[in-house]
Protein backbone atom coordinates (compact mmCIF):
# COMPACT_ATOMS: atom_id res chain seq x y z
CA UNK A 1 0.00 0.00 0.00
CA UNK A 2 2.77 2.42 0.71
CA UNK A 3 4.47 1.72 -2.53
CA UNK A 4 0.75 2.09 -4.24
CA UNK A 5 0.42 5.31 -2.83
CA UNK A 6 4.07 6.50 -3.54
CA UNK A 7 3.18 5.81 -6.99
CA UNK A 8 0.05 8.01 -6.95
CA UNK A 9 1.97 11.24 -4.86
CA UNK A 10 4.65 10.66 -8.21
CA UNK A 11 1.90 10.67 -10.59
CA UNK A 12 -0.27 13.73 -8.94
CA UNK A 13 2.95 15.80 -8.83
CA UNK A 14 4.04 14.74 -12.45
CA UNK A 15 0.65 16.17 -13.96
CA UNK A 16 1.00 19.34 -11.48
CA UNK A 17 3.92 19.83 -12.63
CA UNK A 18 2.97 19.25 -16.75
CA UNK A 19 0.30 21.59 -16.01
CA UNK A 20 2.33 24.12 -15.18
CA UNK A 21 4.08 24.14 -18.41
CA UNK A 22 3.65 25.29 -21.58
CA UNK A 23 0.50 23.88 -23.42
CA UNK A 24 1.00 21.50 -25.46
CA UNK A 25 -1.92 21.80 -28.07
CA UNK A 26 -1.78 25.26 -29.92
CA UNK A 27 0.84 28.75 -29.16
CA UNK A 28 -0.61 31.45 -29.60
CA UNK A 29 1.66 33.80 -32.32
CA UNK A 30 1.42 37.31 -32.86
CA UNK A 31 2.39 37.29 -36.88
CA UNK A 32 0.58 34.25 -37.97
CA UNK A 33 -2.53 33.79 -35.65
CA UNK A 34 -1.98 29.87 -33.95
CA UNK A 35 0.59 27.52 -34.46
CA UNK A 36 1.44 24.11 -32.85
CA UNK A 37 3.72 24.01 -30.18
CA UNK A 38 7.26 22.38 -29.93
CA UNK A 39 5.95 19.30 -27.95
CA UNK A 40 2.85 18.66 -30.38
CA UNK A 41 5.45 19.16 -33.45
CA UNK A 42 7.94 16.18 -31.94
CA UNK A 43 5.08 14.24 -31.38
CA UNK A 44 4.11 14.61 -34.95
CA UNK A 45 7.12 14.58 -36.63
CA UNK A 46 7.99 10.56 -34.28
CA UNK A 47 4.57 9.68 -35.83
CA UNK A 48 5.79 10.45 -39.06
CA UNK A 49 8.80 8.71 -38.76
CA UNK A 50 6.89 5.05 -38.24
CA UNK A 51 5.03 5.64 -41.41
CA UNK A 52 7.97 6.52 -42.97
CA UNK A 53 8.59 2.78 -43.99
CA UNK A 54 5.02 2.57 -45.26
CA UNK A 55 5.24 6.23 -47.57
CA UNK A 56 8.59 4.40 -49.42
CA UNK A 57 6.61 1.30 -50.57
CA UNK A 58 3.47 2.87 -51.57
CA UNK A 59 4.44 6.46 -52.37
CA UNK A 60 7.99 5.88 -54.38
CA UNK A 61 9.67 3.79 -56.89
CA UNK A 62 10.85 1.17 -54.70
CA UNK A 63 8.33 -1.13 -55.19
CA UNK A 64 9.10 -1.61 -59.02
CA UNK A 65 12.82 -1.86 -58.31
CA UNK A 66 12.71 -4.16 -55.80
CA UNK A 67 10.37 -6.52 -57.27
CA UNK A 68 12.52 -6.48 -60.87
CA UNK A 69 15.72 -7.04 -58.73
CA UNK A 70 13.74 -10.46 -57.01
CA UNK A 71 12.45 -11.80 -60.31
CA UNK A 72 16.38 -11.73 -61.36
CA UNK A 73 17.98 -13.53 -58.69
CA UNK A 74 15.21 -16.03 -58.83
CA UNK A 75 16.39 -16.08 -62.72
CA UNK A 76 19.25 -16.58 -61.99
CA UNK A 77 18.48 -19.23 -59.64
CA UNK A 78 21.32 -18.12 -57.31
CA UNK A 79 18.94 -18.60 -54.29
CA UNK A 80 20.45 -16.05 -51.74
CA UNK A 81 22.65 -14.44 -53.82
CA UNK A 82 22.79 -11.93 -53.85
CA UNK A 83 21.23 -11.68 -49.84
CA UNK A 84 18.18 -9.48 -49.33
CA UNK A 85 20.14 -6.92 -47.37
CA UNK A 86 22.47 -6.11 -50.77
CA UNK A 87 18.78 -6.05 -52.36
CA UNK A 88 17.51 -3.66 -50.34
CA UNK A 89 20.24 -1.08 -50.56
CA UNK A 90 20.56 -1.54 -54.71
CA UNK A 91 16.67 -0.64 -54.26
CA UNK A 92 17.02 2.16 -51.60
CA UNK A 93 19.73 4.30 -53.32
CA UNK A 94 18.30 3.50 -56.47
CA UNK A 95 14.84 5.10 -55.44
CA UNK A 96 16.99 7.95 -54.23
CA UNK A 97 18.44 8.56 -57.12
CA UNK A 98 15.33 8.38 -59.22
CA UNK A 99 13.09 10.51 -56.58
CA UNK A 100 16.03 12.95 -56.25
CA UNK A 101 13.86 15.84 -58.34
CA UNK A 102 11.15 15.23 -56.37
CA UNK A 103 13.10 15.72 -53.24
CA UNK A 104 14.71 18.66 -54.10
CA UNK A 105 11.49 20.06 -55.44
CA UNK A 106 9.89 19.35 -51.67
CA UNK A 107 13.18 20.52 -49.85
CA UNK A 108 12.97 24.11 -51.78
CA UNK A 109 8.89 24.54 -51.69
CA UNK A 110 7.91 23.27 -48.35
CA UNK A 111 10.84 21.65 -45.85
CA UNK A 112 12.41 24.89 -46.20
CA UNK A 113 10.16 27.73 -46.27
CA UNK A 114 8.52 26.00 -43.22
CA UNK A 115 11.40 25.78 -41.21
CA UNK A 116 12.40 29.43 -41.96
CA UNK A 117 9.02 30.04 -40.68
CA UNK A 118 7.35 31.49 -43.85
CA UNK A 119 4.75 29.07 -44.43
CA UNK A 120 2.78 27.30 -42.08
CA UNK A 121 2.36 23.96 -40.91
CA UNK A 122 -0.58 23.24 -43.77
CA UNK A 123 0.80 25.41 -46.35
CA UNK A 124 4.03 23.20 -46.01
CA UNK A 125 2.33 20.07 -46.53
CA UNK A 126 0.45 20.93 -49.52
CA UNK A 127 3.32 22.27 -51.09
CA UNK A 128 5.37 18.88 -50.10
CA UNK A 129 2.25 16.73 -51.54
CA UNK A 130 2.01 18.68 -55.46
CA UNK A 131 5.26 17.39 -56.44
CA UNK A 132 4.55 13.84 -54.99
CA UNK A 133 1.26 13.81 -56.78
CA UNK A 134 2.81 14.89 -60.38
CA UNK A 135 5.30 12.17 -59.88
CA UNK A 136 2.38 9.53 -59.11
CA UNK A 137 0.05 10.67 -61.56
CA UNK A 138 3.08 10.50 -64.60
CA UNK A 139 3.48 6.68 -63.58
CA UNK A 140 -0.13 5.55 -63.38
CA UNK A 141 -2.36 4.32 -65.90
CA UNK A 142 -5.44 5.94 -66.79
CA UNK A 143 -7.33 2.58 -66.59
CA UNK A 144 -6.01 2.20 -62.68
CA UNK A 145 -7.24 5.57 -62.00
CA UNK A 146 -10.30 5.46 -63.30
CA UNK A 147 -10.98 1.81 -61.60
CA UNK A 148 -10.14 2.62 -58.27
CA UNK A 149 -12.50 6.38 -58.91
CA UNK A 150 -15.40 4.07 -59.79
CA UNK A 151 -14.71 1.89 -56.68
CA UNK A 152 -14.51 4.89 -54.63
CA UNK A 153 -17.89 6.53 -55.87
CA UNK A 154 -16.26 9.47 -57.79
CA UNK A 155 -17.70 8.82 -61.27
CA UNK A 156 -15.63 9.62 -63.85
CA UNK A 157 -13.30 12.20 -63.30
CA UNK A 158 -12.82 15.02 -65.68
CA UNK A 159 -9.01 15.60 -65.29
CA UNK A 160 -6.19 14.31 -62.79
CA UNK A 161 -6.21 17.05 -60.56
CA UNK A 162 -9.46 15.90 -59.28
CA UNK A 163 -8.65 12.70 -58.06
CA UNK A 164 -7.76 12.21 -54.15
CA UNK A 165 -4.78 11.13 -52.87
CA UNK A 166 -6.71 8.06 -51.39
CA UNK A 167 -7.40 7.19 -55.32
CA UNK A 168 -3.69 8.08 -56.62
CA UNK A 169 -2.06 5.90 -53.99
CA UNK A 170 -3.45 2.65 -55.17
CA UNK A 171 -3.93 2.99 -58.27
CA UNK A 172 -0.05 4.20 -58.11
CA UNK A 173 0.86 1.06 -56.75
CA UNK A 174 -1.19 -1.11 -59.30
CA UNK A 175 0.72 0.34 -61.86
CA UNK A 176 3.71 -0.35 -60.54
CA UNK A 177 2.97 -3.87 -59.80
CA UNK A 178 2.23 -4.38 -63.45
CA UNK A 179 4.81 -2.19 -64.97
CA UNK A 180 7.48 -4.43 -62.60
CA UNK A 181 6.45 -8.04 -63.60
CA UNK A 182 6.20 -6.73 -66.74
CA UNK A 183 9.94 -5.71 -66.90
CA UNK A 184 10.43 -9.02 -65.01
CA UNK A 185 9.14 -11.00 -67.47
CA UNK A 186 11.40 -9.92 -70.17
CA UNK A 187 14.52 -10.31 -67.98
CA UNK A 188 13.03 -14.41 -67.06
CA UNK A 189 13.03 -14.94 -71.07
CA UNK A 190 16.95 -15.58 -71.91
CA UNK A 191 17.61 -17.22 -68.39
CA UNK A 192 14.40 -19.44 -69.02
CA UNK A 193 15.90 -20.08 -72.57
CA UNK A 194 19.49 -21.18 -71.35
CA UNK A 195 17.53 -23.89 -68.74
CA UNK A 196 15.73 -25.14 -71.54
CA UNK A 197 18.58 -25.53 -73.59
CA UNK A 198 20.73 -27.51 -71.17
CA UNK A 199 18.01 -29.32 -69.60
CA UNK A 200 17.25 -30.58 -73.07
CA UNK A 201 21.19 -31.22 -73.75
CA UNK A 202 21.17 -33.39 -70.26
CA UNK A 203 18.15 -35.15 -71.75
CA UNK A 204 19.54 -35.79 -74.59
CA UNK A 205 22.97 -37.29 -73.16
CA UNK A 206 20.87 -39.33 -70.35
CA UNK A 207 21.85 -37.72 -67.20
CA UNK A 208 18.50 -37.52 -65.75
CA UNK A 209 20.07 -37.18 -62.51
CA UNK A 210 21.81 -34.32 -62.90
CA UNK A 211 19.87 -31.25 -61.69
CA UNK A 212 19.92 -28.98 -64.60
CA UNK A 213 20.11 -25.90 -62.94
CA UNK A 214 23.85 -26.86 -61.61
CA UNK A 215 25.00 -26.88 -65.13
CA UNK A 216 22.66 -23.92 -66.16
CA UNK A 217 23.95 -21.62 -63.29
CA UNK A 218 27.56 -20.55 -64.75
CA UNK A 219 26.64 -20.08 -67.53
CA UNK A 220 23.38 -17.52 -67.06
CA UNK A 221 25.83 -15.80 -64.84
CA UNK A 222 28.84 -15.91 -67.65
CA UNK A 223 25.96 -14.47 -69.81
CA UNK A 224 24.83 -12.05 -67.22
CA UNK A 225 28.25 -10.13 -66.71
CA UNK A 226 29.16 -10.59 -70.49
CA UNK A 227 26.55 -8.20 -71.46
CA UNK A 228 27.42 -5.61 -68.31
CA UNK A 229 23.74 -7.17 -66.94
CA UNK A 230 23.76 -4.80 -63.31
CA UNK A 231 24.62 -1.82 -65.15
CA UNK A 232 22.05 -2.38 -68.13
CA UNK A 233 19.24 -3.15 -65.60
CA UNK A 234 19.53 -0.57 -63.34
CA UNK A 235 19.87 1.64 -66.01
CA UNK A 236 16.83 0.73 -67.57
CA UNK A 237 14.92 0.74 -64.21
CA UNK A 238 15.76 4.33 -63.72
CA UNK A 239 14.86 5.24 -67.08
CA UNK A 240 11.64 3.26 -66.46
CA UNK A 241 10.46 6.62 -64.64
CA UNK A 242 9.02 9.19 -66.78
CA UNK A 243 10.20 12.62 -64.79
Amino acid sequence: MRWILLLLGLTLFCSTADAQTAPLALAADATSGQSYSLSIQILVLMTLLTLLPAAILSTSAFVRIIIVLSILRQALGTAQTPPNQVLLGIALFLTFFVMSPVISDIHENAATPYMDGEITATEAFNNGVTPLRRFMLDQTRDSDLHLFASIAGLGDIATVDEAPMSVIVPSFMVSELKTAFQIGFLVFIPFLIIDLVVSSVLMSMGMMMLSPMIISLPFKIMLFVMVDGWALLLGTLASSFYL
